[in-house]
């Protein structure tokens, strides 16, 4: 699963300010790929279906045990859904014994920065 496009969901309103989000996943193990594939798989369908998504992408880097993905949202609150709803919040439980490090960073984007760029993506991860 190597770099994935960047899927659109909805149309960003001009001059409108909306919400980034970097994760930085990675793995203990190399038994808990299969587990992790699943549910990247249960993920992206729940994304699909969740309200106040503009759009994400993912950077898969599996023999290295790493995932980035990178993500837009109308709200805190939209994002706080998402992460809170299941299938979500189900996997967070499941596969936390076989993550490693984990790493977050979110900041306001207007639309004209979407779709988000991997570059400047990273470099905020970098500095939190």
């Amino acid at each position: 699963m190597p770099k994935s496009p960047w899927l659109r969901f909805a149309e960003p309103v001009p001059g409108r300010q909306y919400l980034a989000l970097i994760s930085y996943l990675s793995l203990l193990y190399y038994r808990a790929l299969p587990k992790f594939f699943r549910y990247t798989l249960q993920t992206r369908r729940q994304l699909k279906a969740s309200p106040g998504l503009i759009g994400y992408a993912m950077e898969a880097k599996p023999w290295s045990l790493r995932a980035l993905t990178i993500s837009v949202w109308e709200n805190q609150q939209a994002l706080n859904n998402f992460v809170c709803q299941a299938p979500h919040s189900k996997i967070m439980q499941s596969l936390a014994p076989d993550m490693g490090k984990t790493q977050f960073a979110q900041w306001s984007v207007t639309s004209q920065e979407i779709p988000l760029d991997w570059s400047s993506a990273k470099a905020r991860l970098n500095r939190s």
